[in-house]
């Protein structure tokens, strides 16, 4: 399986490369034409390297914070995550309306981190957990922070720039603007590295604690890496839903969820997933481009959908 991914992802990665408005033919970079080696190392890498981070990122994302909540329909879109990302941009838009992306990117952080934490707290105090009754709390979470996003955002009329800006979009990517995306190795680096603890921590407190793992300090560990990944993709190319979603339930359900195992697989199939979604969204208007956010949020609506009535049979 490993194989067969990694091939179909180094395939994406070449027609993600080639495809675009401004063509880019194999002739013409055999040859040196300065207008593609251009094009090549100033939009269509830097591109490239964002789609595979922010893949790898949020697919990585949503397996920990679905063993943090012990259900296999959370991620950040359903826990509340981007919701969260976008009001700390807004606000640190206002009140530090000086200060650069590094310090949006940690005010968004923390309204991130503060947000799963207290949804953490919610799905603990309820009693009879259902299966879908966990996401739609999220969702209804999501919503209402949300709702406060663009009340902030209307309040001080940023409301249509803001709207457009934090719609998830590949196509101001170019190099010079992308950077803060490289912030996900470190992240990517630590999920592996405690990849067991964090399979260990979807058991629950009792039998995380009685094998030796700190429970709470691994929580924590978990709801900071989420909450790096979702504010530096948000900050850098705005909100894309789902993709925390579809790629570790599709994994779990043939390779099970020992993370130690699957969690490469996991963020292959992330990667592969946001390519494929990107390279259909230049392609479908083309020479126009239709934003990765409205691509990635119809496919995985439909693989939610169809994940959650498989899950209520």
């Amino acid at each position: 399986m490993y194989r067969a991914l990694t091939a179909v992802f180094i395939s994406l990665c070449i027609v993600s490369l080639l495809v675009g408005s401004d063509p880019v033919s194999w002739s013409g970079l055999l040859a040196g034409a300065e207008g593609d080696w251009l094009t090549l190392r100033a939009s269509r890498l830097p591109r490239l390297i964002a789609i595979i981070l922010t893949g790898m990122g949020l697919s990585v994302s949503g397996v920990i914070l679905q063993q943090i909540v012990r259900n296999k329909f959370v991620e950040p879109e359903t826990a509340g995550g981007l919701d969260a990302a976008k009001l700390g941009i807004l606000v640190s838009l206002v009140l530090l309306p000086s200060a650069g992306v590094f310090s949006k990117m940690l005010t968004a952080l923390l309204f991130c981190f503060v947000a799963g934490a207290i949804y953490i707290l919610i799905v603990a105090r309820i009693r009879f957990q259902q299966v879908v009754l966990i996401p739609v709390i999220g969702l209804m979470y999501g919503c209402v922070l949300s709702a406060a996003a663009e009340f902030y955002a209307y309040k001080y009329n940023l409301l249509q720039n803001v709207q457009g800006w934090l719609l998830g979009d590949f196509g101001r990517v170019v190099q010079g603007h992308y950077e803060l995306l490289y912030v996900l190795i470190p992240v990517l680096v630590l999920s592996f590295v405690f990849a067991q603890r964090f399979t260990v921590v979807g058991m629950g407190a009792e039998m995380a604690t009685s094998l030796g793992v700190g429970y709470r300090r691994t929580v924590a560990l978990g709801l900071l890496l989420v909450s790096i990944t979702v504010a530096a993709t948000v900050i850098t190319v705005g909100s894309i839903p789902f993709i925390g979603l579809v790629i570790p339930n599709l994994v779990a359900l043939k390779y099970g969820e020992h993370l130690a195992k699957t969690l490469p697989l996991v963020a292959l199939g992330g990667a592969c997933l946001l390519l494929l979604c990107d390279i259909c969204g230049r392609l479908l208007i083309y020479p126009f481009e239709v934003p990765i956010g409205l691509t990635a949020g119809a496919v995985g609506g439909i693989v939610f959908l169809l994940l959650i009535l498989r899950g209520l049979r």
